[in-house]
């Protein structure tokens, strides 16, 4: 049943809808549209479904005034409150109670009246007004029912309980290698080529004069060393001062070609 604090909100109004008197049913095969007098209807008007909470009121009134002729509350659907007849899908069976709310199983005061439309449209748009109402009672229901399982079923307690601890081991990353050093162009030390030796520095002797005793050619090869450029091929059947140092071919700068002149000094 509807409560006092719900608003009543309006389904579907049709204008055109005929009431009338019908007779008992004489068995149990259900009412007969044929059986009634549809030529002379008892009562022409409007009707409208409204719904309060989950109860839905079929309601029969005036045209133009909205004077209230029967309502038909309804409960569920489809119920004895409403029915179709077994020879026509525009005609229904509605059991009428009171204006004063009061059901009429109870009371006693209770009436079944036959409603139809002209148009199948119209018995099509109420029949399902009802059948969408009720679902969502349904839907409702199973919600509120989910509800109160829910507030039945003991809670997971996740929270620490008094005097309880947690331990968190987080260990460290493997320490990565250390990159090897590079010199400021980007690139490591070369080694040095296969087979070869550097050769030492130059001389700082620069001295124009041979040596004391010494010879000429003597005096040549102390201005090929003293030579920043030049690197002297070792003889290995002479006695050089220098030992034996030896570069691959690739690395002795070329020396310029000698002048046309017959003079043994070296071009620089």
């Amino acid at each position: 049943m509807a409560t006092e604090g719900e608003y009543e909100s309006i389904l579907i109004v049709k204008p055109d809808v005929n009431v009338y008197r019908i007779p008992p049913r004489a068995s149990n095969r259900g009412h007969r549209a044929a059986d009634w007098k549809l030529d002379t209807p008892d009562w022409s008007g409007r009707l409208r479904i409204t719904a309060k909470g989950k109860v839905a009121f079929i309601k029969l009134e005036d045209k133009v005034s909205g004077e209230l002729f029967a309502q038909a509350p309804i409960n569920e659907f489809p119920s004895i409150s409403v029915e179709t007849v077994s020879d026509s899908s525009r005609y229904f069976v509605l059991r009428i109670q009171d204006d004063n709310g009061i059901d009429a199983s109870v009371s006693g005061r209770s009436a079944f009246i036959g409603v139809g439309f002209g148009d199948r449209g119209d018995a099509f748009d109420f029949n399902v007004a009802l059948q969408d109402h009720f679902k969502w009672v349904k839907t409702e229901d199973e919600i509120s029912k989910n509800a109160q399982t829910a507030d039945t079923t003991p809670k997971l307690d996740l929270g620490f309980k008094e005097g309880q601890t947690i331990t968190l081991n987080i260990g460290q990353g493997k320490k990565r290698d250390k990159p090897r050093p590079q010199s400021a162009g980007g690139f490591g030390l070369l080694p040095p080529p296969p087979g070869g030796k550097i050769a030492p520095p130059p001389s700082s002797n620069h001295n124009t004069s041979p040596p004391s005793g010494g010879t000429e050619s003597d005096y040549l090869l102390d201005l090929d060393t003293s030579n920043s450029n030049t690197v002297v091929q070792s003889n290995p059947s002479s006695a050089d001062v220098w030992g034996d140092f030896s570069t691959p071919a690739s690395a002795v700068p070329q020396t310029p070609p000698e002048s046309d002149g017959s003079t043994s000094w070296v071009q620089f």
